[in-house]
């Protein structure tokens, strides 16, 4: 009844978007996991969240400007401060392209889903999607069941024109239209005139991704966990016209019972093991 995929892996205890972090979420029978794509300087897909290296790595600058040799040389796994077990990976194996993680699920032998978040603003523009979907193609991806083997695959951003885009090629079944609360604050310290640019950009980016909802474009609706709680009607209104609800980030017992509540069948969660024990002992229980 209930999916849980794994937020960037299982990011709760291992490195965001590290080999150890996707390794541990297989082992934690995540029923998918979610990774975000920026293309590096040589645009090959690679998973990361920020646009740029500096949180995540002991290096610094865009990823966008390194070549996958010169983000292979970085540091992705010490900032945690968490030990990697030896059998996920050695240090310098723990950064991850989208098609080695591909291989990493192949080698699942179970149905797995995989859930892509396109990163934009992108300096590459649609490029992005065109790496990705070239990468899929590679895999032996077929576009109208979205499925590589026993990889069940979706797309997702948060930019509604790359929604578009990709629904030239793929399904709207499998495509997923991120949403959060639009937060404006995050402008205070640009100027009047750059403030006031961004924050129309942003609202109409959020209204655009909220028609694309209400009208089903994208099959999948993608709302943040603080989006959920202060739209519920929101999230009900797209169930009920069915679309199925995937909300991020799902970390806490009383969050997934409140969704479950709204209709929501998927979960992504930075604990997806912990997350998975509460929906099979406690909700699908009482169901």
């Amino acid at each position: 009844m209930y999916t849980v995929y794994a937020h960037r892996g299982s990011s709760g205890e291992y490195p965001e978007h590290t080999r150890a972090a996707y390794l541990h979420a297989l082992a934690e029978r995540a029923d998918g996991v979610e990774c975000d794509v920026h293309l590096s300087a040589d645009e090959v897909p690679v998973c990361f969240h920020d646009s740029t290296v500096d949180r995540t790595s002991n290096g610094s600058g865009s990823v966008a400007s390194k070549t996958l040799s010169q983000l292979r040389r970085l540091d992705v796994a010490s900032w945690k401060g968490v030990r990697i077990p030896d059998q996920y990976g050695a240090a310098s194996q723990q950064l991850i392209t989208l098609e080695e993680l591909i291989d990493l699920l192949r080698r699942t032998q179970r149905e797995i889903g995989l859930a892509i978040e396109l990163k934009h603003p992108s300096p590459f523009g649609r490029r992005l999607e065109e790496k990705v979907l070239a990468v899929l193609m590679r895999q032996g991806w077929d576009p109208e069941t979205s499925r590589i083997g026993n990889i069940r695959v979706s797309l997702m951003s948060f930019d509604p024109e790359a929604i578009d885009y990709l629904l030239e090629t793929i399904p709207g079944y499998h495509l997923c239209q991120l949403i959060s609360v639009l937060d404006t604050e995050k402008t205070r310290e640009l100027g009047l005139i750059a403030r006031n640019a961004v924050r129309y950009l942003m609202r109409r980016v959020h209204h655009s991704a909220e028609a694309h909802l209400d009208a089903g474009a994208a099959g999948i609706a993608g709302p943040g966990v603080d989006f959920a709680k202060a739209h519920p009607e929101a999230v009900k209104r797209w169930v009920e016209r069915g679309l199925r609800a995937r909300v991020w980030t799902v970390n806490t017992e009383e969050d997934a019972e409140f969704l479950a509540g709204l209709g929501v069948t998927e979960f992504t969660s930075d604990y997806p093991g912990r997350i998975r024990h509460y929906l099979d002992h406690k909700l699908e229980a009482c169901a």
